[in-house]
């Protein structure tokens, strides 16, 4: 075991409770990425998992996707694509509106940003209850995307996201919340 796989990510990781209202554990990956040995084993390790997909193009859910897709794209020269809630992307969009909890929300992309075939991994920070992760592979779907897996930084188990996504999901830190 080399002394980058002895470290435990998790203490790096915040918990907040009843952010961002009552009853929830809000799991702050900030703390993370301002130590700057930590986030780049972290991204080291995501890079590792995400690079067996041999992915053409890493898509970022906003807004914390961007912030493990971009380097992770820089690391494994691959593209980089946005998924961006309605009206922030210039041009012709492709759109995605799918149940919440609560209500609705829409997902889209630049109708040019992927190829038919393109192989792409999904990019976010959390996987909780899986809706977004969920409307993002179908998003690209049907955009023609190759969806061959989604990565993320946390996951909580407890929450059965997993099973909505319809890719592989890798996770670097689990919790059984």
């Amino acid at each position: 075991m080399t002394q980058h796989e002895a470290i435990d990510l998790k203490r790096y990781i915040r918990n907040i409770p009843d952010f961002p209202k009552p009853g929830i554990l809000f799991y702050d990956i900030s703390t993370l990425m301002r130590e700057p040995d930590a986030w780049q084993i972290a991204m080291g390790r995501l890079a590792r998992q995400i690079a067996a997909w041999e992915p053409d193009m890493l898509a970022a859910v906003e807004s914390r996707g961007f912030l493990t897709a971009a380097p992770l794209a820089d690391r494994l020269g691959c593209g980089m694509l946005m998924l961006r809630k309605p009206g922030k992307l210039p041009g012709a969009t492709i759109s995605h509106t799918y149940d919440l909890e609560y209500g609705s929300d829409t997902l889209q992309i630049q109708a040019d940003a992927v190829k038919p075939g393109q192989r792409v991994v999904v990019m976010d920070d959390l996987l909780a209850t899986g809706g977004t992760l969920s409307a993002s592979v179908t998003l690209l779907q049907k955009a023609g995307a190759n969806v061959v897996g989604a990565s993320v930084l946390v996951e909580l188990t407890g929450l059965g996201g997993r099973a909505k996504v319809n890719a592989p999901v890798k996770t670097l830190l689990s919790y059984d919340e």
